[in-house]
C-alpha cells in the first residue's frame, strides 16, 4: 500500500468544500447555527491553502466546531486557487 497515496489530500472546489462543512456542521447539534466563510491562503510548504472563518460560533460548541473544520482540512485541498 502507498502511504503517501492514503494521506494524500482530495482536490475540491471552494464551492465543494463549502458544501461539506454546510453538511457537517449540519449534522451536529451544536453547530447548525455556526455562520461561516471559505478563505482561500496562500500556500506555504505543506501548509493549508484554505481556512475557515467561523462567526457566530456559541461557546458550547467551539470545540465541536474547530474539531469537525480539523478534520475536513486535513482531507481536502483546493483544487482552484487563484
Amino acid at each position: 500500500m502507498d502511504i503517501e497515496a492514503y494521506f494524500a489530500k482530495t482536490p475540491a472546489t471552494i464551492e465543494e468544500i463549502k458544501a461539506r462543512v454546510a453538511a457537517a456542521f449540519g449534522r451536529h447539534p451544536l453547530c447548525r447555527e455556526v455562520q461561516f466563510d471559505i478563505v482561500s491562503t496562500p500556500r506555504a510548504g505543506k501548509g493549508a491553502n484554505w481556512t475557515i472563518s467561523m462567526q457566530s460560533v456559541a461557546p458550547d460548541a467551539l470545540w465541536e466546531a474547530s474539531d469537525i473544520v480539523s478534520d475536513i482540512q486535513e482531507a481536502y485541498v483546493l483544487a482552484n486557487a487563484a
